[in-house]
């Protein structure tokens, strides 16, 4: 390789420097990654004192739109642009908790408003404050593999849903996704399945990945909150009433993996659901139960402390057959072993 390339630097041992960022592997088997510098650098090119403290990267509205909010300045939609790029490297490297907010400003860069700068000083007033934060992954085992898919029905000012997606091996995850969905749908449960059909693939590539590196993954379990689209995405066309037989049937290739064995979908309560940090922003107390877990600083099992959730944070959801989403219990412990629940 040094032939090949004449002034090659070699980098060897637990640390690494990479593109703005600092890669660490643990001994614990870990690895941590450090975007600080790069973060730092976006900071300083906003240009804006951002020292004010906020609780999360975006407030409740950040997927609504003011049509009579003026547009920035050729100058300031420069910046805009600019520094959302560069979060958008930050956000996919080392800070998927700010997944959800850049997601949105992403749809933004071409005709950003003030009111967009407002959204977007709010997230560096949080990267600012949280500047030393890393994120790290790890894995209890190479054949299980977890992945969680969650749908926000018509939040979007085109009354169109927003899918969210996670994946993860125990500690930390491996991939998250949060998108606004490409079709308006006339229920949740069909923004769920929607949305099962948009992050899957990311899933089945992380199998043949795993299985090329010579894992072959037992268990591959895809978890959701909604009853009736785990059943519809299970049998198809079988569980569709006449409220979703609309629903095109490229849809439902998920039943046919279902029916291959490739994937087990299993119900989550909401609250437990960490998908569901990507499909809207968080606050309070449900948000920083899954930011830890989202940035590896807490192990999957954490899900199950209801101390880190008050009551009033917690989200009951109402079944079709009136049954409560509380009543569903899962072991993680047991799930990330390996073992059946």
């Amino acid at each position: 390789m040094e032939a090949l390339y004449p002034g090659l630097t070699v980098s060897r041992g637990k640390k690494h420097k990479l593109l703005g960022m600092d890669i660490e592997f643990c001994d614990n088997g870990s690895l941590k990654i450090d975007t600080s510098e790069y973060v730092r650098e976006a900071v300083e090119d906003f240009g804006e004192d951002v020292r004010k403290k906020v609780t999360s990267p975006a407030a409740h509205g950040l997927f609504q739109i003011d049509l009579e909010s003026p547009p920035l300045s050729k100058k300031k939609s420069d910046v805009f642009h600019s520094v959302v790029a560069k979060l958008l490297w930050v956000m996919k490297r080392g800070r998927p908790d700010i997944e959800t907010t850049i997601a949105f400003l992403c749809t933004r860069v071409k005709c950003p408003t003030c009111q967009d700068w407002c959204k977007l000083r709010r997230l560096i007033s949080f990267l600012y404050d949280t500047i030393d934060d890393n994120r790290i992954i790890g894995a209890d085992n190479l054949l299980t593999l977890l992945t969680w898919i969650d749908a926000a029905y018509a939040v979007h000012n085109n009354m169109r849903s927003h899918t969210g997606g996670a994946i993860s091996m125990g500690l930390g995850v491996l991939h998250a996704r949060s998108s606004k969905q490409r079709l308006n749908t006339k229920s949740s449960t069909e923004a769920e399945v929607v949305g099962v059909s948009d992050y899957l693939p990311y899933n089945l590539h992380f199998v043949m990945f795993l299985r090329e590196q010579g894992y072959t993954v037992r268990k591959n379990v895809l978890f959701q909150d909604n009853e009736s689209a785990i059943k519809m995405e299970t049998n198809g066309r079988m569980s569709c009433t006449s409220n979703s037989k609309h629903v095109d049937v490229r849809y439902f290739f998920v039943k046919d993996r279902v029916d291959k064995r490739e994937i087990e979908i299993r119900h989550c309560p909401t609250t437990k659901m960490v998908a569901d940090y990507f499909t809207k922003p968080l606050q309070g107390a449900l948000f920083h139960k899954l930011r830890r877990i989202i940035m590896g600083w807490d192990h999957l099992t954490a899900l199950e402390d209801k101390d880190h959730v008050s009551a009033s944070e917690e989200r009951v959801v109402e079944l079709s057959n009136g049954e409560s989403t509380e009543n569903k219990k899962i072991s993680w412990v047991d799930i990330v072993k390996g073992e059946r629940s």
